[in-house]
């Protein structure tokens, strides 16, 4: 048992089983108590030959041990360890040569039924990642360039590739709508069962399934490359990222195991020497071997940490290792960048503050066609406001980018400038009619951008645009959440200037705000949040906040469906557009964290008993393998609880 995860090459592989009766190693173990059960009833009802009663305990016996026997030899003659497999197949085999071979088979039948269910329970817990393959069709309808259908397989599915995603139909593959309109379940990407709506543009990820209409989708993304694959890879990943706790059994297992043989060893040479009555020593010395096998303590970790990634998985949250769930539990801080995490980042107008005899809809016209061909989001909101209201965008005649700052753009002669307040300052440009204005935008949490037009006769500002991005309606609850469980403090870190971070902290009800920061200045801000306040997540988007989600003890990358970069950076994937996850995602690491507490402790508590009453002659054979599996059992139904906690 303190092995399987690092014997899984030597495994054979999962049989698919979805009921415990399914499971081969389930069966033999079945098989080995009923031969039991048989022996026994033979001997204490029938008058049966004592031969037949031997040979009915001695198969049952060879049965159990069919797996661990195999297992604790291959692992002794491959990579000379001693493992919990050789200890229980050494008490077995002496309980054998004694002529004990009742007891030599209720511990095979005990220890392969603990150990089969075991590997069915792990099995099954990571059986959902298999299966997340699955959700995917097999066979695709393409489109070609004359819009014929061609059903192909999926592997054949190229990037750019059009395909048709029909009502009740899963989605191949990534891709943007190209036509159609439908609403579909992202449940197996996000761990959101609300349909979301698809339109043309939209983006729609594989292994989502397509509920009410029918949608053209051209693909962004190959079989192997799609959002399907990327969460299967990074949970594979994280699978085989051990935290500290289950290094430490590790380590602890591969000293303790082969200490227990030598006290074995020693109790039975030791006793059968000083009263030489070897068969009552030699039995003891098997008792200790069962009665001091970590099991419990061993697996107590592992089958808790798989449970709960599991569970965070369904919920829309992918860990990337155990080390990450153990941090999750010990945050205190969590930092959350502004745009895109507290807000939505889909900006868009508040307020129009035209001048100079120019109307509302003159003033929208005007920065619109001068803000058309730039890709800032803010220039984005003026189109979209603009297209709103059916205001007819003119063509600009010429168009250049001011990074940082604006745009210039000459129109029928007008020449144009739209940005900053600070970018009108630096072009000498008088704001003094507009303080109050941009100033009253600022404390609305609102980006204020100026239009001005400029010529032989001088400048004049023909008025400003309020652009304000949406708090996501559920940030407030959402912070909520983390104090309901246990996060101390809640900072916000924004490059925005201080009104804006002030208005959207107190908003939302953050405890801090740091404000007008570069990337680099969010990894000093988190680290300096640890050197005051300890462990601390960052949540951002996994681009620009880089710096900061690396500072962090966790990183958390917010809305990671289909983006290669943030989960890459990030410890945790927050794999839909929905800050209540972030909540879920600490409520598991906090409740792993007294999940596994409960069963180290079980772990420990039963060593402490059991390795002193078989010292002392106390506890028979049966009686220890008994306890044992039953510590065991229970040690694995307390972990399973986390994939439904």
């Amino acid at each position: 048992m303190t092995g399987r995860t690092e014997r899984a090459d030597r495994l054979p592989p999962p049989d698919g089983a979805e009921h415990w009766w399914q499971s081969r190693p389930v069966r033999w173990s079945a098989a080995a108590g009923v031969l039991l059960a048989v022996g026994f009833a033979s001997e204490q009802l029938t008058a049966a030959p004592a031969w037949i009663v031997t040979a009915a305990y001695v198969v049952a016996a060879l049965v159990g041990a069919r797996f661990f026997a195999v297992e604790a030899l291959t692992e002794l003659a491959r990579e000379r360890k001693i493992g919990i497999e050789l200890l229980m197949t050494t008490a077995a085999a002496i309980a054998g040569v004694l002529g004990m071979w009742e007891e030599a088979a209720a511990l095979a039948f005990l220890y392969s039924i603990s150990e089969a269910l075991e590997e069915f329970t792990e099995d099954r817990t990571r059986g959902a990642i298999r299966r997340l393959m699955d959700l995917a069709p097999k066979r695709v309808r393409r489109l070609d360039a004359a819009g014929a259908e061609t059903e192909v397989g999926l592997e054949e599915l190229a990037v750019a590739d059009r395909f048709v995603v029909r009502p009740g139909e899963t989605v191949a593959t990534d891709g943007t709508v190209l036509e159609g309109v439908s609403a579909v379940n992202e449940a197996a990407v996000t761990g959101e069962n609300v349909p979301v709506e698809k339109e043309p543009g939209t983006l729609v990820f594989a292994g989502t399934l397509n509920t009410t209409g029918a949608l053209i989708v051209k693909a962004t993304a190959t079989v192997e490359h799609n959002t399907l694959a990327k969460i299967v890879h990074l949970v594979t990943e994280a699978q085989e990222r051990k935290g500290r706790g289950e290094l430490f059994m590790t380590r602890f297992a591969r000293l303790y195991s082969p200490a227990v043989l030598a006290l074995g060893v020693l109790v039975a040479v030791a006793g059968g020497i000083l009263t030489a009555d070897w068969t009552t020593w030699l039995t003891r010395a098997a008792v200790v071997l069962v009665a001091a096998a970590p099991c419990a303590l061993v697996i107590s970790i592992p089958i808790t940490y798989v449970a709960a990634m599991g569970r965070a998985g369904r919920r829309g949250v992918l860990i990337k290792g155990g080390v990450h769930l153990e941090e999750l539990a010990k945050v205190t801080v969590v930092a959350l960048d502004k745009t895109g995490t507290i807000t939505a980042n889909r900006p868009r107008l508040v307020a129009a503050h035209p001048a100079a005899g120019v109307s509302e809809a003159g003033l929208l016209r005007l920065a619109a066609a001068a803000e058309a061909r730039s890709e800032h989001p803010l220039a984005k909101a003026v189109l979209a406001a603009a297209g709103d209201r059916g205001i007819d965008v003119p063509t600009v005649d010429e168009f250049t980018a001011l990074p940082g700052a604006g745009a210039r753009a000459r129109l029928d002669g007008r020449r144009l400038l739209v940005g900053s307040p600070a970018l009108m300052t630096s072009r000498s440009i008088a704001l003094d009619q507009f303080t109050g204005v941009v100033t009253g935008l600022q404390d609305q949490a609102a980006t204020a951008i100026v239009l001005a037009e400029t010529g032989p006769d001088g400048e004049r500002v023909l008025g400003v645009l309020g652009i304000a991005d949406t708090i996501r309606e559920e940030a407030s609850a959402a912070i909520a959440a983390l104090r309901h469980h246990g996060v101390d403090r809640v900072v916000i870190l924004t490059g925005d200037n201080t009104r804006a971070a002030r208005v959207i902290s107190d908003q939302v009800g953050a405890d801090e705000y740091y404000a007008e920061l570069k990337p680099q200045d969010k990894a000093t801000a988190v680290a300096g949040l640890q050197a005051e306040h300890g462990h601390v997540a960052m949540v951002g988007d996994g681009i620009n906040d880089a710096p900061a989600l690396a500072a962090a003890d966790v990183g958390i990358a917010m809305g990671a469906a289909g983006s290669d970069v943030a989960i890459e950076t990030a410890d945790v994937a927050l794999m839909g557009d929905d800050l209540d996850t972030l909540a879920e995602a600490v409520r598991i690491g906090r409740r792993t964290r007294t999940v596994v507490r409960q069963n180290v402790t079980l772990g420990l508590a039963i060593l402490t008993v059991l390795v002193p009453g078989a010292l002392l002659g106390v506890l028979s054979l049966p009686a220890a393998v008994l306890a044992h599996e039953i510590t065991e059992i229970l040690v694995i139904a307390n972990g399973v609880r986390m994939a439904r906690a």
